[in-house]
């Protein structure tokens, strides 16, 4: 057994290099200082996996400097035994404290057992041959086993490990703000094991274990970086007053070495460092405290923002019952004008046929005064007609009940058709009204004909109605363009201003200046024209130079129809 092989020896030990007191007691007192630090403000997993680093950090580095002191074989064997077991404690919790950290302090069943089977090992194995099977009088230095090389395998694959998951789950997060805190607490881990973990490797292989105090340096680097992260990220929920107080401690402690550093080297390497301590965590809570006083106003108006919410979610609310109260009302005012419009309709042609039988002398003759009179019954009960069947076309239209009755039409003959039907009153008001037919013969499209020449109508007569009397015309043009008929009423009338453009398809729009002319229109005509053309499969748009520059109407109706138009009236 290891027993049998110790010795007492009093000479002939390798002297202590001098940095070994600055590297060693500063390190194992901060060390076990943080850890209680955080434990003692929260009881989470990862505060308890930390005071385990931590204090199994004070330990390690406790019996690497009895080693370095010592003469004593006996005590130098004794404590070099648990060096395997603790550093093997620190690898495994480190890599825990790392997933605990990033998985918001979940614990893991699976990593409680292996943490526990690979500790439970090394430490079973602590007095036994393969882990010190002989002790080097000469140097007073213990000769490591095979315990000591599993344990350098162990921790070479717990860091390659950690590194895989750090960068996994760095990028898997998607909250950049965590993203910052894995990459701080995977850096520092990843630091403080390496520079640990190599030094002794180096130690092990070379025998020269001076480069071991070296590696301790890690530990600090990695507590200043979690110090960091408690004041940045409220890591531990440990708040700005505790980190405060931390950074003061560690100040106290670090001057506290210069009661019993007796070199000249250590003193002055002390003095650095507690310089440079104090100015990077002055400078780390005054930058932090302007951060702090800022996230606190955020939150404020965060708070803000919430009750805003509330109050927008509640008037959104309220808007959508009145939106539900008014598609009712809408429901209901276009019932309305469709019973109203039926109901007016039928008299409405039954005025028109007698002012008719009246005109042409059915009913015996009649004056020249009361023929005008009836002419202009005539013509007002024609804008009735007018008004009346667009109220009807706009009820069907907004209910879904416009029917379309689709079939081949011959868009020449509708053309044609339209031109017959306003000729005379282009001659009335000394206008030309013109065709021009396509050079090439249009193919007969699928439409509802009835409908389309309705629109083509209604273009025409507006020509007709904003262009002055005597000055030019309309001119009705058809042209096949690429896989569309497209049909132009181009006149010379008022035109229409560039800004009132977009807006002469809406529903009782009228331009500014055409009053003037017409003063009988209600704005429905070219509303109810682009639905019934769009609902053909086609579109309609209109053009003009400007003011006084004439204007162009253009219908576009696909050659082959789409057969889910034709499906859908059906």
């Amino acid at each position: 057994m290891l027993y049998n092989l110790i010795t007492n020896v009093q000479g002939g030990c390798v002297t202590a290099p001098d940095m070994i007191y600055y590297s060693h007691i500063p390190t194992a007192i901060v060390s076990l200082f943080f850890g209680f630090f955080i434990i003692s403000r929260n009881r989470s997993l990862t505060s308890i996996l930390f005071f385990i680093i931590s204090f199994s950090i004070f330990i390690w580095t406790l019996f690497s400097l009895i080693t370095w002191t010592s003469n004593n074989s006996a005590i130098i064997t004794a404590v070099w035994s648990f060096f395997p077991m603790l550093e093997i404690i620190i690898f495994t919790s480190s890599f825990y404290f790392a997933y605990a950290y990033i998985n918001k302090n979940k614990a893991s069943v699976f990593l409680n057992i292996l943490y526990a089977m690979i500790v439970s090992i090394f430490l079973g194995l602590t007095y036994t041959n393969i882990n010190i099977p002989i002790f080097n009088i000469d140097s007073c230095e213990s000769i490591e086993g095979s315990i000591f090389k599993l344990g350098y395998l162990v921790e070479m694959f717990i860091a390659i490990v950690l590194l895989s998951y750090i960068i996994y789950k760095y990028i898997k997060e998607r909250d950049i703000y965590f993203k910052k805190q894995i990459l701080l607490i995977g850096a520092g881990i990843l630091f403080f094991l390496l520079s640990f973990s190599w030094t002794n490797v180096f130690g092990s292989i070379t025998l020269d274990w001076k480069m071991t105090q070296y590696g301790l340096f890690g530990m600090p680097v990695f507590i200043g970086i979690l110090a960091y992260m408690i004041v940045k990220f409220k890591a531990f929920n440990i708040k700005l007053i505790g980190t405060q107080a931390l950074i003061v401690a560690q100040v106290i402690l670090i001057a506290s070495m210069f009661a019993f550093v007796r070199t000249t080297t250590n003193q002055v390497l002390t003095g650095i460092t507690l310089l440079l301590t104090a100015i990077m965590g002055w400078n780390l809570i005054r930058s932090v405290k302007k951060e702090v006083a800022l996230r606190e106003a955020l939150e404020i108006s965060s708070a803000e923002l919430v009750e805003r919410k509330d109050e927008l979610q509640m008037m959104a609310d309220r808007l959508a019952q009145s939106n539900d109260q008014l598609r009712t009302l809408d429901n209901a005012k276009s019932e309305f004008i469709s019973i109203a419009s039926h109901q007016l309709r039928t008299p409405l042609t039954a005025i028109k046929g007698f002012l008719s039988l009246l005109l042409e002398g059915s009913y015996g003759p009649v004056g020249e005064k009361h023929v005008e009179v009836l002419n202009k019954i005539y013509i007002s009960n024609e804008r009735l007609i007018t008004l009346v069947e667009d109220l009807l076309n706009i009820s069907r239209i907004e209910s879904g009940r416009m029917e379309f009755k689709f079939d081949q039409w011959d868009l020449e003959k509708i053309c044609g058709e339209v031109l017959d039907t306003f000729a005379l009153r282009a001659k009335d008001n000394d206008l030309y009204l013109e065709y021009t037919p396509p050079e090439t013969p249009v193919p007969e499209v699928t439409i509802d004909g009835v409908k389309v020449r309705e629109v083509i109508s209604n273009l025409v007569d507006n020509a007709l109605k904003y262009t002055l009397h005597g000055h030019g015309g309309v001119t009705l043009r058809l042209q096949q363009v690429g896989d569309a008929a497209r049909i132009t009423v181009a006149d010379t009338g008022i035109g229409v201003p560039a800004t009132e453009l977009p807006y002469l398809f809406a529903k009782f729009s009228r331009g500014k200046d055409i009053s003037r002319l017409n003063t009988g229109g209600t704005g429905l005509g070219l509303y109810v024209g682009r639905n019934m053309i769009e609902s053909n499969g086609g579109k309609i748009w209109a053009e003009s130079d400007g003011q006084d520059h004439g204007s162009r109407f253009i219908i576009e109706i696909p050659l082959v129809q789409s057969p889910e138009l034709l499906a859908k009236w059906e």
